[in-house]
């Protein structure tokens, strides 16, 4: 799945991402780096809302998934379960969100136990950046779900 692809589908089937002006800068199976500009996701004090930074941390986590998932050719709704933001330094400019699993060593068991039982959960960390600069850090927790589960 290349950027355009990825950027292609969120526009589509999450909308806010669109509104948010989201774009995908860089994809791999290691992590998913997303970016917005200030404008469409600034607040009172001409820096971003914090539920925007929360929200484009989310959006990069579930995409690492997503893009991982769909490279394994597995079919299946992912879900945030939990999650935790934490913010560093507000952010005035545009801002992005690099996202890699907290830690890598859970991925095959991840797969075996959704093979198992059609569910699985993994936690994905993310970097708020702010240009070159943490500014924020997220960690989530994801559900994968077969396409039977309600």
């Amino acid at each position: 799945m290349t950027p355009l692809d990825l950027e292609a589908y969120l526009h589509a089937h999450i909308p806010l991402s669109a509104a948010m002006q989201v774009s995908v800068d860089e994809v791999t199976d290691e992590h998913v780096r997303l970016s917005a500009p200030l404008a469409p996701n600034i607040n009172h004090r001409e820096t971003v809302f914090g539920g925007s930074a929360s929200a484009l941390s989310i959006l990069s986590a579930w995409s690492l998934l997503h893009v991982r998932l769909s490279r394994a050719g597995i079919a299946a709704r992912l879900v945030i379960q939990s999650n935790r933001m934490e913010y560093l330094k507000p952010v005035a400019g545009a801002f992005s969100a690099r996202s890699t699993l907290a830690d890598t060593g859970q991925w095959p068991g991840f797969l075996r136990l959704f093979d198992r039982r059609g569910r699985a959960r993994i936690v994905v960390a993310t970097e708020l950046l702010d240009g070159g600069d943490l500014a924020g850090r997220f960690e989530g927790e994801f559900v994968a779900l077969g396409h039977s589960e309600d």
